[in-house]
């Protein structure tokens, strides 16, 4: 039976990064694990800690990715065809680690093919602090959810706009480390002029958890960081620009990147 109110290691951890002194809400950019290749992804994760991130959100590149709009799918693309694989990505996180807190997110067929303790017992052993599991619906989350609080790794779950304040209630009960809101309905990508938007999903997010709330999906630029954290929101989870500037800029991908989380981490200091 899980225990809510017993923190597991992991999620201790991801809640430090949350409060850091001078920062209005906590910054976590999706790092694609093996893209362009695994040791460049090595080095862009290397200097998101140098450029001011307070976590990392790192994907596990997969066959049919449902969440992820065209820029993340195309990188996934990329890495597989490159030789990545789950204990490449978690060579990856047991390098970052020490830097700043590891949240994995991987589709369910990864978790299930390898098994619950097994997959879990891999991500505690590499320094992992939590995982995210886009298609893993409320319904078949228990297990997981088990699994996860056994090896001290915060499950954290996803609520949209379009998500009934029942369910919102269900899902917010049960996580763990933060609830990563969603912005917008759909796949992930970069949007313009959605700000407006980001209040009402906020405001909801925390009426039904005791977690941070973490804004993900559309957010881009310095100034849309700024305004998630006007809106409420404790964390901004960035992932589609930064994975395109690694992509525009394979000379040298690390410093491009370095250079946008720097703007975002200015955006959100207080």
């Amino acid at each position: 039976m899980s225990t809510p109110e017993a923190p597991a290691a992991g999620a201790q951890r991801i809640a430090a990064a949350f409060s850091r002194p001078g920062r209005r809400a906590a910054l976590m950019p999706y790092l694609m694990g093996g893209f362009p290749e695994m040791e460049s992804s090595r080095a862009i994760g290397r200097a998101y800690a140098d450029a001011g991130a307070d976590l990392v959100e790192l994907g596990v590149p997969y066959s049919d990715p449902l969440a992820d709009g065209p820029v993340i799918q195309a990188a996934g693309t990329r890495a597989l065809r490159s030789g990545a694989t789950l204990d490449g990505v978690l060579g990856v996180c047991e390098d970052l680690t020490p830097r700043l807190p590891v949240v994995l997110m991987v589709y369910a067929n990864m978790v299930y093919a390898r098994g619950l303790e097994a997959f879990t017992a891999a991500l505690r052993d590499a320094g992992a602090c939590g995982l995210i599991v886009p298609d893993l619906p409320i319904e078949e989350a228990p297990l997981v959810l088990d699994a996860c609080d056994a090896a001290g790794l915060a499950l954290v779950p996803l609520v949209a706009p379009t998500s009934p304040d029942e369910r919102m209630s269900r899902i917010g009960a049960r996580a763990r480390g933060f609830l990563y809101t969603v912005a917008v309905t759909g796949i992930t990508g970069e949007r313009a002029a959605l700000e407006d938007s980001w209040a009402p999903i906020v405001a909801r997010a925390r009426a039904h958890t005791a977690v941070p709330v973490a804004l993900g999906f559309g957010i881009a630029t310095s100034e849309q960081a700024r305004a998630a954290a006007d809106a409420g929101a404790d964390g901004v989870i960035v992932g589609t620009r930064l994975v395109r500037a690694v992509a525009e800029h394979a000379d040298d991908p690390a410093a491009a990147v370095r250079e946008l989380v720097a703007g975002l981490a200015a955006g959100l200091d207080a």
